[in-house]
């Protein structure tokens, strides 16, 4: 008498092997979706403060430059956070008795860090690196790189956002194709790499007319922004006279250090 049950048993165990190729792969693929998704990276995605400050009022509407706040992006690693007294500089005259910075005025009383009204202290960092990785806001500054370039579109944000990962290959793409990141402002070519960088949100604010790619910029698409075929040839010579060595850069000791 003939097994009938031999080829069914052949087809559970065939999906029996598929399920066991299938199941690692898929729960691979939602791993690495997950962790690319803004529910992990939160990109685009407002934090709570404890005070909802806008760039979009302060570096685009009052035209405040960004070193006011950011007293050490020039000079330093990080780009810091602006101290209650910062602050008050302006709001012991405007806004005096706004309940929204309530939070400003106590830690100024007191001598306190500002708080969240729950008692919560300080500022949730929306921008951060692993603590394996080592980056320097001076040394792209120095080279002319914007501040939208990594943090979007930064004057026109009410409530300040992550605007990019900041994933190891993001950063790589710039390091090993610098020259399609560095250009010289057409109307002022004899401005130092520093002094465009924070003279570009100065022409926004004035109104002033814009190429495509300061425009791209100012509008957080900096990093995918295709220079043309004049554009590359003028950044592998300021990849030469700003002395950057692309190779360095690329290197895993540059930022892992």
């Amino acid at each position: 008498m003939p097994n009938v049950f031999k080829p069914q048993a052949n087809t559970l165990a065939k999906a029996s092997v598929a399920m066991s190729l299938i199941l690692p792969v898929a729960v691979l693929y939602a791993g690495v979706t997950f962790s690319r998704s803004p529910a992990n990276t939160k990109v685009h995605v407002p934090l709570d403060q404890p005070i909802p400050f806008s760039h979009k009022h302060h570096a685009w509407e009052l035209g405040i430059d960004c070193r006011f706040c950011h007293i050490s992006v020039e000079k330093g690693a990080v780009a810091s956070v602006p101290p209650t007294e910062t602050c008050m500089t302006c709001h012991s005259q405007i806004w005096t008795n706004s309940p929204l910075l309530e939070p400003v005025r106590k830690s100024w009383e007191t001598g306190a860090p500002i708080k969240f009204v729950n008692g919560d202290v300080g500022w949730n960092k929306v921008n951060t690196v692993p603590d394996f990785v080592y980056f320097n806001h001076s040394i792209h500054i120095d080279r002319g790189i914007s501040c939208s370039i990594c943090h979007g579109a930064i004057t026109d944000q009410q409530i300040t956002e992550k605007a990019n990962p900041f994933q190891m290959r993001w950063c790589l793409d710039c390091h090993r194709n610098t020259e399609r990141f560095l250009y010289k402002d057409p109307e002022q070519p004899n401005l130092s790499p520093r002094q465009q960088v924070f003279n570009l949100y100065l022409k926004l604010q004035e109104g002033a007319t814009l190429t495509r790619r300061e425009q791209e910029i100012l509008d957080g698409r900096g990093d995918t922004y295709k220079p043309t075929e004049f554009e590359i040839k003028e950044g592998l010579a300021l990849v030469k006279e700003y002395g950057v060595i692309k190779a360095q850069n690329s290197d895993c000791s540059t930022c892992h250090h």
